[in-house]
C-alpha cells in the first residue's frame, strides 16, 4: 500500500444465509450473495467489499459538501435542496441531472457484475470514480455509506448533511424501491421484506448503526448537519433556512419562496432532472412504480398489520435503548 494510503480497517467476509436458496429465491438477482463488514456489521455487495479501502481514501475538498442517508430516506429531496442553495439558487442549472450535478458516490461498485451490460449508457466504473474526483468544485456528492467507511477526514473539513427519517416508513419506501430496480428485484411480500430488513439482510444494514453513529457526531461536530424527513414535511421553508444558515449563505423571500415551490414533492416527482424516470427509458427499472413513490409520512399505516407494526417498534425501542433520538410516526 502506497505511503499516503490509510488502511480500511473493516474485513468483508460473505454472508452464507445469502447464498442460499431462500434468500436467493427472494432476491434472485443477488446471485453472489451480500458481504458483511467487521467491526459494523455493515452490508452490502462483494462488488463494494472488494473496493472499501479505494472509496476510503478518496481525496475530499475542503469545500466538498456530502449528503448521507440511509436509502429511501429524503436523499434526493435534501440533494436537490442542498444543491440549489450551496449554487446560489441556480434553478437553470438544476435543469441538469441531478446525478450528473451530484454523483452517487459508491454507485459504480453497486452494480452486480453480471449487470453491467445493462449500464452501457453510463461510462466503465474507472471513468465513473475520475469524474467524482475531477467535478468542479463545490462539489455536492451523494452516499448512503456510514461514516466509518468514507474518508476519515471527511468531517475535519467538509460539510456533511445527514437525513433520516421514520423507519417503518423507509422499510415500505425500500421495498418498492426493490421491486422497482431489476437488479435489486424482491420477489416476496412486504412483511417478508420487513424481516429481511430487521436482521440486517438488505443493503446498507443495519439501519440503525448509520443514523444514531451520525446523530452523536452532529452534536459535537459543527460540520455535520442532522435532518430529519418529517421536519421537512412539516415546515420545508424552516428547514431550508437551517440548511442555507449551515451552509454560510443567506436567501431573499423571494429565493425561499422559489424554493419552497420548487421542492414540493408534486413539483419534484414531475421534473425530469430529478425524479430518475429514465430508468425506465434505460431498461434498468421495471414498468410499474416511480422512483419518487409518494413522499408520504405515516405511509406505513396502509401496509403493516398491528402484529407486524409490533415487531418493528419492539425492534426500534431496542435499538434506540440509551439514545436520546426520536422519530415521529405521522405529521
Amino acid at each position: 500500500m502506497a505511503a499516503d494510503k490509510k488502511r480500511l480497517n473493516v474485513e468483508f467476509k460473505s454472508i452464507p444465509e445469502t447464498l442460499e436458496e431462500p434468500f436467493l429465491k427472494e432476491f434472485p438477482e443477488y446471485v453472489e450473495g451480500l458481504v458483511r463488514g467487521d467491526p459494523g456489521g455493515f452490508v452490502l455487495t462483494p462488488h463494494y467489499g472488494e473496493h472499501a479501502e479505494e472509496l476510503y481514501n478518496f481525496h475530499v475538498r475542503p469545500d466538498d459538501i456530502w449528503v448521507l442517508s440511509f436509502p429511501k430516506s429524503g436523499t434526493t429531496w435534501t440533494q436537490e435542496l442542498v444543491w440549489l442553495i450551496a449554487n446560489d439558487c441556480d434553478f437553470e442549472g438544476a435543469k441538469r441531472d441531478l446525478n450528473v450535478r451530484s454523483p452517487f458516490f459508491e454507485f459504480p461498485y453497486l452494480i452486480p457484475r453480471q449487470e453491467v451490460s445493462s449500464y452501457g449508457h453510463l461510462p466503465p466504473v474507472e471513468k465513473q470514480m475520475q469524474i467524482r474526483e475531477k467535478l468542479e468544485s463545490p462539489r455536492l456528492i451523494k452516499t448512503h455509506l456510514p461514516l466509518d467507511l468514507l474518508p476519515p477526514q471527511l468531517t475535519d473539513t467538509c460539510k456533511v448533511v445527514y437525513v433520516a427519517r421514520n423507519p417503518k416508513d423507509v422499510i415500505v419506501s425500500y421495498y418498492y424501491h426493490h421491486k422497482l430496480i431489476k437488479f435489486h428485484y424482491f420477489d416476496g411480500d412486504m412483511e417478508s421484506f420487513a424481516h429481511r430488513f430487521m436482521k440486517d439482510q438488505v443493503w446498507y444494514a443495519p439501519y440503525f448503526g448509520q443514523v444514531l453513529a451520525t446523530w452523536e457526531k452532529a452534536k459535537n461536530n459543527p460540520n455535520v448537519l442532522f435532518l430529519f424527513y418529517e421536519d421537512l414535511k412539516k415546515d420545508l421553508g424552516g428547514q431550508i433556512k437551517k440548511v442555507a444558515h449551515f451552509l454560510g449563505k443567506s436567501l431573499t423571500d423571494e429565493q425561499l419562496a422559489k424554493l419552497v415551490h420548487h421542492l414540493t414533492f408534486e413539483n419534484l416527482s414531475k421534473n425530469s432532472a430529478v425524479n430518475k424516470e429514465d430508468g425506465k427509458k434505460h431498461g434498468v427499472f421495471n414498468a410499474d412504480g416511480n422512483f419518487m413513490r409518494k413522499g408520504e409520512t405515516g405511509d406505513w399505516q396502509r401496509y403493516f398489520s398491528p402484529e407486524m407494526s409490533r415487531q418493528i417498534d419492539e425492534w426500534t425501542e431496542l435499538n434506540l435503548r440509551g439514545s436520546d433520538i426520536t422519530f415521529v410516526d405521522k405529521i
